[in-house]
C-alpha cells in the first residue's frame, strides 16, 4: 500500500507526544499514511480484535498530536476521568436521551467548522457476522468523507488508508473498504468478521 512515513523526533514536540512516538517506535510500529485536508471527516478503524488496538491507536493519536474525537458513555464523565477523556478526545453520548446516537453525531458535525470523528464499525472485539452501520448512516447524514483508517499486527503498521469522497454509493464503498481492509491482519485473526452490513440494510 503506497503510505508515506508520517512524522519523525524532535525536541521541540511536546513531552507528551515525545513519550508516545518513543512507545510506538519501543512497540515496534510504524505509523503511515498521510491525514486528510478535509475539516469534517469520519474515520472508521479496523480491523478491531483486541483491547490493544484502542491502546495502540490512542498512543498513534498523541504522537501525531489529532484533534480527533470519538465517543464514550456520559456516566463515565465524573471528575477527574471527565477531564481526562476530553483531553483524549473523548466526547459523552447519553444513549437515554430522545436523539439517536447516529443523530447526536450529526449534530456535532452540523455545529462545529471542523470535527474529525472516529469509530469502529465493528463495534465489538468478537466476531460478528456484520459490521454496524452507524459509521455509514453518519457519513450519510452529515454529507462527510470516510477514512479508512487501520492497524495492522502483521505489519505493525497503523494509520490512515484511502478516503471515500462524500457522495455515498453503498456498493462502491463497501467494495473499496473490503479491498483495503481484507488484507489487513487483526492481533487476533479468529475475531475478524467478514466485512459486510446487516442484511436489509438501505443506504
Amino acid at each position: 500500500m503506497p503510505f508515506a512515513y508520517l512524522g519523525s523526533d524532535s525536541n521541540t514536540l511536546p513531552m507528551l507526544q515525545r513519550i508516545a512516538r518513543l512507545v510506538l517506535k519501543i512497540g515496534g510500529w510504524t505509523p503511515v499514511g498521510e491525514l486528510p485536508t478535509e475539516a469534517k471527516v469520519i474515520f472508521i478503524a479496523a480491523p478491531h480484535t483486541s483491547n490493544w488496538d484502542g491502546w495502540w491507536l490512542m498512543v498513534y493519536r498523541i504522537a501525531l498530536d489529532i484533534d480527533i474525537h470519538f465517543l464514550a458513555k456520559h456516566t463515565l464523565f465524573w471528575w477527574p476521568l471527565g477531564t481526562v477523556l476530553r483531553a483524549l478526545g473523548a466526547m459523552p453520548i447519553d444513549r437515554t436521551a430522545s436523539r439517536s446516537t447516529v443523530q447526536q453525531v450529526v449534530d456535532e458535525f452540523a455545529a462545529r467548522d471542523r470535527f474529525w470523528f472516529a469509530l469502529s464499525p465493528e463495534g465489538t472485539r468478537k466476531w460478528q457476522p456484520f459490521w454496524k452501520t452507524g459509521f455509514y448512516r453518519i457519513a450519510k447524514a452529515a454529507g462527510v468523507p470516510l477514512v479508512l483508517g487501520f492497524i495492522d499486527y502483521e505489519k505493525k503498521q497503523l494509520g490512515v488508508g484511502i478516503t471515500l469522497p462524500a457522495e455515498r454509493n453503498l456498493a462502491a464503498d463497501l467494495q473499496s473498504i473490503r479491498q483495503f481492509f481484507e488484507p489487513l491482519q487483526g492481533r487476533i485473526p479468529a475475531n475478524s468478521g467478514p466485512i459486510d452490513l446487516p442484511p436489509g440494510f438501505d443506504d
